[in-house]
C-alpha cells in the first residue's frame, strides 16, 4: 500500500466546537476546521475530493458528531482521517470525553464519549486510521491503545495513527486573539512552510517529531503519539522545503541522539526513531540503504515496540543504514546491552485475561437512542 493515500478510497471527517455554553468558547477551532480541510483538499497534501473532506462544525448531539464518522467509516477503503478540536474532558472514571457546546466537566452524558468514537473506527473498512485529537486531555485517548488494542489488530499492514495535542493530564492551549489553537497552527504552518532540507515528503512520524520538537522548545504541551506497524509512514503532505543536496551536508553537520541518556526501553526506541529524522530518510529508503536487506515492515516494528529488541542484529542494521558512525553504532549496542539486563532483572507480572462488562458498548446504545428508535 502507498505511504500516500488514494483520494478515491479515503475520507476525513474534521470536527470541532468554538463555541461553548458551559465552559470557555475556543473561537480559533473555527479556523482549524476551515484552514485543515483547505490543505487535505490541496495538491500539497491527500487532494481529496471536497465530497470526501466533511467538516463537522458545532455538533449539537452524539448524533450530530458520530454519525458523519460512522458514514464516513463505512465508505473509507484506504485511510480514514478523524480530527476533533474543542474541549477534551474527564467523566468520573477519569475516561476521556469529547465536549459538545452544552457539555459540563465530569458528565460524559453531555459530550461524546471517547470510547464511542474508537468503536466507530473498529468498525470501519479502512486499512488505515489516523486520529488527530486537539483538545486538553487527549492524552487519556492513547491509554485505549494498549498491546491488545483491537483497532491495531484489526488494521491489517499500515495500522492505525493517533495524534494528541497534550498529554493525559495537561491542557491544550489556544490562546485568545491567535487564529489557530497552538497545535494545529503548529501543524498548518509546518505543512505550508515545509522542514528545510531532510525529506520530500512529511509523514506522521515526522511530523510528529518535529511537532514535539517545537513545541517543547516554545514551552508549550508536548504533544503524544502512539503508532501500531507501519502507520508512521502515511504522508500527510508535501515537503515544499525539500532540499536534496543538503542531505550530504546534513550528515556531516549531524547532531545524533546519545544512547547514554536513554534510560528506559520507551527512551531507547523514541531516540532509535529520532535516529532516522536526522537526516530525514523515510523508512523506505533506510531500508534500500540497509545491508544485509531489512523489510520496511521489520523497521517500522522496531520503532514501534515497548521492550527493548530481544536480538541486536536489527537495529544494528537500522542504525547503520540511517547514516550513524559506527563508533556511536558501538555506544548504541552498550545502551542496548545495558537496557536489557535492566529489564529482564524486573519481574514479569502476568497479564490476567479481561474481565467481560455487563454494559453494553456505548456503539449499541448510541444505536438504541437514535430518534426513531425502540
Amino acid at each position: 500500500m502507498s505511504a500516500l493515500p488514494d483520494p478515491a478510497r479515503s475520507r476525513a471527517v474534521l470536527a470541532g466546537v468554538s463555541s461553548y455554553s458551559k465552559l470557555e468558547s475556543l473561537p480559533a477551532v473555527a479556523n482549524n476546521l476551515r484552514d485543515l480541510a483547505a490543505v487535505l483538499v490541496s495538491p500539497i497534501s491527500w487532494e481529496l475530493p471536497a465530497e470526501h473532506c466533511t467538516v463537522v462544525a458545532e455538533p449539537g448531539t452524539s448524533h450530530d458528531l458520530l454519525d458523519p464518522i460512522s458514514r464516513a467509516a463505512e465508505e473509507a477503503e484506504d485511510t480514514l482521517l478523524v480530527y476533533f478540536a474543542g474541549h477534551g474532558l474527564i467523566d468520573g472514571r477519569g475516561d476521556l470525553f469529547l465536549g459538545l457546546p452544552g457539555s459540563i466537566q465530569g458528565r460524559s452524558h453531555t459530550g461524546v464519549p471517547y470510547q464511542a468514537l474508537r468503536e466507530i473506527l473498529m468498525d470501519s473498512r479502512a486499512q488505515r486510521h489516523v486520529i488527530i485529537l486537539d483538545c486538553c486531555m487527549s492524552g487519556r485517548a492513547l491509554g485505549m491503545m494498549s498491546g491488545q488494542d483491537v483497532l491495531a489488530d484489526q488494521a491489517e499492514v499500515d495500522g492505525s495513527y493517533l495524534l494528541a495535542a497534550s498529554p493525559e493530564n495537561s491542557v491544550a492551549l489556544a490562546p485568545p486573539g491567535e487564529t489557530h489553537t497552538v497545535f494545529t497552527g503548529e501543524l498548518l504552518r509546518l505543512v505550508h512552510e515545509g522542514i528545510p532540507d531532510p525529506a520530500r515528503e512529511l509523514d506522521l512520524e515526522l511530523i510528529y517529531q518535529h511537532l514535539r520538537r517545537e513545541l517543547a522548545a516554545r514551552g508549550r504541551p508536548i504533544p503524544q503519539r502512539r503508532a501500531r506497524n507501519t502507520a508512521g509512514r502515511i504522508i500527510l503532505a508535501n515537503n515544499i522545503a525539500f532540499n536534496p543536496a543538503a542531505r550530504a551536508q546534513r550528515a556531516t553537520e549531524a547532531v545524533w541522539p546519545e544512547p547514554a541518556n536513554c534510560h528506559t526501553p520507551r527512551a531507547f526506541i523514541e531516540a532509535l526513531a529520532r535516529v532516522r529524522a536526522v537526516n530525514g530518510w523515510t523508512i523506505p529508503e533506510v531500508s534500500q540503504r540497509a545491508t544485509p536487506p531489512v523489510s520496511p515492515g521489520t523497521i517500522s516494528a522496531l520503532l514501534n515496540r515497548t521492550t527493548m529488541p530481544r536480538s541486536w542484529k536489527t537495529t544494528g542494521i537500522y542504525l547503520r543504514a540511517c547514516g550513524l558512525p559506527e563508533d556511536h553504532v558501538a555506544a548504541w549496542e552498550a545502551a542496548w546491552q545495558r537496557l536489557r539486563l535492566l529489564e529482564q532483572a524486573q519481574p514479569i507480572t502476568p497479564i490476567q485475561p479481561p474481565i467481560p462488562s455487563a454494559r453494553r458498548s456505548w456503539r449499541m446504545r448510541w444505536i438504541r437512542k437514535k430518534p426513531g428508535s425502540r
